[in-house]
């Protein structure tokens, strides 16, 4: 790149655009901007945050275009002289009126995402998360399977010595959560002790988890895959090892996973009732 500035040249600078635009800067600069996520609410958040961010790109081009501008062609050294005037009714209709439209425009499509963000009817499963202190607990009501999450020991033994040798520091649990993919999820959120954050950003939504209360969030995961996440709320001092790990499976796979627990479960308590008596 230092060799394409030494140039000076209308093709130097040329090639430095297109040097800035390869796949690796343009990969970069997508790492910075929201992500688009796998839910339809998480790509009718990012549509929402780019149509803002473009409106108010266009308003900052204009803004500070007619200040360039102004401070470069009618500057004193050039020879003009300050306009005279008290006030512009014009002006100020203008300044009250287009911001006004701008914001009505705006909240049509905020509103409706954010009715769509609330509606959890005809949801196909359900599932009940509780925030602990460090950990988190998993109940899905229609297959009565349930189980708690905490960090992989992994992360946890890599905490006083390398973190970087461990693939996906802190966002490694022991139990991930298994959703099928395709239905409606609708995920109850609540807490044992103090406020925690169930947070996933490919799944679109972030809501609080408040002693006490319960909170409704819904995701529509449409690619299978591992996503992960982790507790969005200062909650005590393990709060950055809340990790959440996400695995999301056909609609089958789903279902011997449940089948798998649920054995898995009666043979521990089998276990477990034997070696009491």
């Amino acid at each position: 790149m230092l060799s394409i500035l030494r140039r000076g040249t209308a093709a130097g600078l040329v090639a430095l655009a297109m040097t800035l635009a390869t796949g690796s800067a343009l990969a970069a600069w997508g790492d910075l901007n929201l992500p688009v996520g796998v839910t339809p609410i998480s790509r009718d958040v990012y549509d929402l945050h780019m149509l803002i961010l473009w409106i108010c790109v266009i308003i900052g081009i204009i803004v500070f275009g007619a200040m360039f501008v102004s401070i470069v062609l009618h500057r004193k050294a050039a020879g003009h002289a300050p306009a005279q005037f008290h006030h512009s009714t014009f002006a100020e209709i203008l300044w009250t009126v287009v911001p006004f439209v701008i914001l009505v425009g705006l909240a049509i499509p905020a509103t409706r995402t954010l009715i769509d963000m609330e509606d959890t009817s005809e949801s196909d499963l359900t599932l009940k998360v509780t925030g602990y202190q460090w950990l988190w607990k998993y109940e899905y009501v229609e297959d009565g399977v349930s189980f708690y999450s905490s960090l992989a020991p992994s992360s946890r033994a890599a905490i006083y010595r390398d973190p970087w040798k461990v693939e996906n520091y802190l966002l490694e649990v022991d139990h991930p959560v298994v959703l099928p993919v395709g239905k409606k999820v609708r995920i109850l959120l609540t807490a044992d002790d103090v406020i925690h954050a169930w947070w996933v950003p490919a799944l679109g939504m972030k809501k609080d988890a408040i002693p006490g209360f319960i909170n409704e969030i819904w995701a529509v995961i449409e690619e299978p895959g591992t996503y992960r996440g982790q507790c969005a709320e200062l909650c005590g001092k393990d709060h950055g090892f809340m990790p959440i790990v996400v695995e999301a499976k056909s609609e089958d796979e789903y279902k011997q996973w449940v089948a798998a627990y649920k054995a898995e479960q009666q043979t521990q308590l089998a276990a477990t009732t034997t070696s009491s008596q």
